[in-house]
């Protein structure tokens, strides 16, 4: 084959691997790009992105500079370095009661998304079927089609973004393979509750299915909303994956430093998949956030706390703009409903929002597939996890909407 051949047949290999990877349909890969385009080409106020704009705690930021200098710059062991496994198992002691093994049951990823990516291609046969909530974090159905398995919602409906538990029930068959839930949940902040969390437990077992658990934002979370990791329900441990990472809780989203926890067999899988992907990751950045799991609790406490402060500080701005503002009881995002203003098409007003207010936000529907988009077009999430004034200056640029 020639060179120009090669790059013709991999350009169609990629265009093939895009349409698979887009499980929410054309508008969920461009509109963020776009978004991200517009922000930047006219200096609106990015709230559509998922990071925060200012550092985590400095003694994490002083450890991860002090492991470079001290040489941590080459390749950590495959299942990541023990100082953070023990760490991720002392984390989950502390915080759950959960006792794990850091050598057989803990592996280090490179962020929660390639824990999710791995877990998923390697748990999955073709034509499984895996059980999410919707709207859903975007990777999740990219990487379900990847897996070659059919993906099944449950949709989460404004304006408390609660699962109907007889859906659940339905959504949930001898066909399943993985129940997928992300709690605190991303886009809607929503937390589940012991009794939705229950039936998945329930049902995982009725119909002998895995649950895979996303809970990256576990420490965020607001006006006493518990987050409730499923593997402390009884039978649940066993055919649980556990996923988190640091990047949200020490505000450190860039280093990609992610873990899952599983029975051994099933970290042994993942860890097959895994090895293939990135490999290893971060090298000089796990023992920072090793240090970070074993912060005291007044950090964990005031980082939810300062965070709840910036959700009611955007919302109220967002009220007065004639929005109708969701409360989330975690995460970094809140929603708002613009049909009040009279813009019934959210990503329109999206399109619009940098020339009318200078800011950016992402339409719901980028999280939701077209055949449930109806219920879901003119709300947008906002970002909160800004410094203070920024959304004191978002505030007043929105605010600009109602005149």
């Amino acid at each position: 084959m020639t060179v120009s051949g090669a790059w013709v047949r991999a350009a169609r290999g990629a265009m093939l691997l895009s349409d698979r990877a887009s499980g929410t349909g054309e508008l969920r890969p461009t509109i963020f790009a776009e978004m991200s385009a517009l922000a930047a080409s006219t200096g609106a106020i990015n709230l559509g992105q998922g990071f925060p704009d200012e550092d985590g705690p400095q003694q994490v930021l002083d450890a991860a500079k002090r492991a470079i200098d001290e040489g941590a710059n080459q390749y950590p062991p495959g299942r990541g370095i023990p100082e953070l496994r023990e760490a991720i198992a002392h984390h989950q002691r502390r915080f759950y009661g959960l006792t794990v093994d850091p050598d057989r049951e803990v592996l280090v990823t490179a962020g929660a998304t390639e824990a999710i990516a791995a877990t998923l291609l390697a748990l999955l046969e073709p034509g499984d079927e895996v059980v999410t909530f919707e709207p859903f974090y975007d990777s999740y159905a990219a990487m379900i089609a990847l897996a070659g398995a059919r993906h099944v919602t449950v949709p989460l409906r404004a304006p408390d973004f609660r699962p109907e538990l007889d859906e659940l029930r339905d959504a949930v068959t001898a066909r399943t393979r993985i129940i997928l839930i992300n709690s605190p949940h991303n886009p809607t902040g929503a937390v589940l509750d012991r009794e939705t969390l229950e039936l998945i437990v329930e049902l995982a077992n009725q119909h002998d299915a895995l649950i895979v658990t996303d809970e990256v934002y576990e420490h965020l979370t607001f006006d006493r909303a518990e987050h409730i990791p499923i593997s402390t329900l009884p039978g649940a441990r066993e055919r649980t994956v556990t996923i988190s990472s640091g990047g949200k809780t020490f505000s450190v989203t860039g280093w990609k430093i992610g873990w899952l926890i599983a029975p051994a067999e099933l970290v042994d899988a993942v860890l097959a998949v895994k090895q293939f992907l990135s490999y290893v990751n971060g090298a000089p950045f796990q023992p920072a956030i090793a240090l970070g799991l074993g912060l005291p609790d007044s950090y964990f406490a005031d980082a939810a706390t300062a965070l709840a402060a910036k959700r009611d500080l955007l919302g109220s701005g967002l009220r007065r703009a004639g929005f109708e503002v969701s409360r989330p009881s975690g995460s970094y995002f809140l929603i708002a409903d613009a049909a009040p203003l009279g813009f019934h098409d959210a990503v329109e007003l999206c399109r619009r929002l940098p020339q009318l207010a200078g800011v950016v936000g992402i339409p719901l529907t980028a999280f939701v597939r077209p055949e449930r988009q109806d219920g879901y077009r003119s709300l947008v999430r906002f970002a909160f996890c800004k410094r203070t004034e920024v959304l004191e200056q978002a505030a007043v640029q929105l605010a600009g909407l109602r005149r």
